[in-house]
């Protein structure tokens, strides 16, 4: 059973689990579950997906009752008027501890036409591990929190990777070295990537909706053995 964290006649939000694809794409390939027909079994009726997010991300995501729900909401997110944080961790700590990512991005392919992206990022806590890799006896890491302020293609995977500090599991544009480092130490074989909080409008009712999904065990688990908060502000 998928986490539905709000449900009502025009909307729902799912906490969408890592690992599961959100809807068949060439981009995806083949999958044994996608999220809109696990939803559409628990449900029922008529779905309409207002935004997507990563195979390997977590987090919330918001699926539409109608079509014109749907275009609304893709409205809101098309003017940068959904607010959205999600929660990373990442490899080495960021410096300045607070700041911004502005590099154009192409879209899903990668010699297309680059396009405005802007993240904004602040680091929450770090954590020095005695794990010897490559040339250093010792590891960093950082957990940071991401705010997407344009939509483009894996934007927070590509930004953080653009500054050297990519997000720990990312397969496509991470280190494997620290993903294995991961693995092999944590038991952790996830994307570190959550799409934790989501702020818009109510496109019926027109009142504001605030949405957070809750962290995974695998996820809580690295942040209390690196005694991170659980609930980071």
């Amino acid at each position: 059973m998928l986490d539905i964290l709000h449900q009502d006649d025009a909307l729902l939000a799912v906490n969408k689990p890592a690992g599961l694809p959100v809807h068949r794409s060439k981009l995806i390939g083949p999958a044994e579950a996608f999220l809109v027909d696990l939803l559409r079994e628990q449900v029922g009726g008529e779905l309409f997906l207002a935004h997507r997010l990563d195979r390997a991300t977590s987090g919330v995501l918001l699926v539409a009752r109608s079509a014109a729900v749907a275009a609304a909401l893709g409205e809101q997110f098309m003017g940068r008027e959904v607010h959205k944080q999600y929660l990373a961790v990442v490899r080495g700590w960021p410096e300045p501890a607070e700041g911004a990512v502005d590099y154009p991005l192409p879209g899903s392919r990668e010699n297309g036409p680059r396009r405005e992206a802007r993240t904004r990022y602040r680091r929450l806590a770090t954590v020095e591990v005695p794990i010897p890799l490559g040339r250093y006896p010792r590891q960093r890491y950082a957990l940071v929190l991401a705010e997407p302020e344009t939509g483009r293609f894996r934007q927070i995977r590509k930004h953080m990777a653009h500054i050297h500090h990519p997000v720990i599991g990312d397969c496509q544009h991470g280190r494997s070295d620290h993903n294995r480092l991961y693995r092999q130490h944590f038991g952790c074989h996830r994307m570190l990537l959550h799409a934790w909080r989501l702020r818009l409008t109510h496109p019926v009712s027109g009142e504001p909706l605030a949405l957070e999904a809750p962290l995974d065990p695998p996820y809580r688990a690295l942040l209390a053995r690196f005694g991170w908060p659980a609930a980071p502000v």
